[in-house]
């Protein structure tokens, strides 16, 4: 499929409105170039950049990238350092790009991690794109869904403590008010690239009725003509959630 692939009228029609993706593969990729592995996040930035476009031009309303886990912290200190480097820089340097295709910058996480300098850029870059209404860009950053809600607990439990709501209270839309996640749609699909069959504590309770789709691509190859693939492939299914 060629880079210019669109989408055909069955997909056009049944578009997820929010689309989640583990982007994983970036070492993999060098290590089969014998690159070394800050060449395979270069180029996955690349990747960023063409998916963001791509599902901006495709018509989805969000779009959620998995950048850096929480167990992300435990990589060699030199990888961990380029990353924020390369995050920092990608979020300074695609503001205009992003900002053309009026793209809004979200982002979930422990954020409070992040090295100073990434959370100014992250927090300017927000900024700036703040009053775009196209597609939703969502970026996982120190992000884990176990330790998510596990904080959503917390803050439920300290309101109980408090008397300010009832145990009986807490349902499904309560708890889902106070995860991070809060403002959106929970995710139609999950796409994760390089052929890993893990969710890898990402977005555990939002995914509970996402359509999974896992492609042996490895992220620095995927591009608008992959997502086009996911995107039929989605069309083609039927969601039951739960019933007939």
């Amino acid at each position: 499929m060629s880079t210019e692939a669109k989408l055909s009228v069955l997909a056009a029609a049944n578009l997820p409105q929010h689309v989640a993706i583990i982007m994983d593969g970036n070492g993999r990729w060098a290590k089969a170039r014998q690159r070394p592995r800050f060449e395979g996040h270069r180029v996955g930035a690349q990747s960023v950049r063409a998916v963001v476009r791509a599902a901006g031009e495709l018509g989805i309303k969000y779009l959620t990238l998995y950048a850096f886990s929480v167990e992300n912290w435990n990589r060699p200190k030199d990888e961990v350092d380029t990353l924020m480097k390369y995050l920092a820089q990608y979020l300074k340097s695609e503001a205009q790009e992003l900002h053309r295709n009026n793209v809004r910058l979200e982002s979930i996480g422990q954020i409070w991690r992040l090295p100073e300098f990434v959370q100014k850029q992250l927090a300017d870059t927000q900024a700036a794109l703040s009053k775009n209404t196209g597609l939703t860009l969502i970026v996982a950053l120190s992000y884990g869904g176990r330790t998510e809600i596990v904080e959503a607990i917390r803050s439920l439990a300290a309101k109980a403590r408090a008397g300010e709501l009832e145990p009986a209270e807490i349902t499904e839309r309560v708890v889902s008010d106070h995860l991070y996640t809060r403002h959106w749609p929970d995710p139609d699909l999950l796409i994760r690239t390089s052929g890993e069959m893990r969710v890898s504590n990402f977005l555990l309770w939002q995914i509970s009725y996402a359509e999974l789709l896992i492609t042996p691509t490895l992220w620095p190859d995927f591009r608008k003509a992959q997502l086009v693939e996911c995107l039929e492939d989605y069309a083609r299914r039927h969601r039951r959630f739960g019933g007939v």
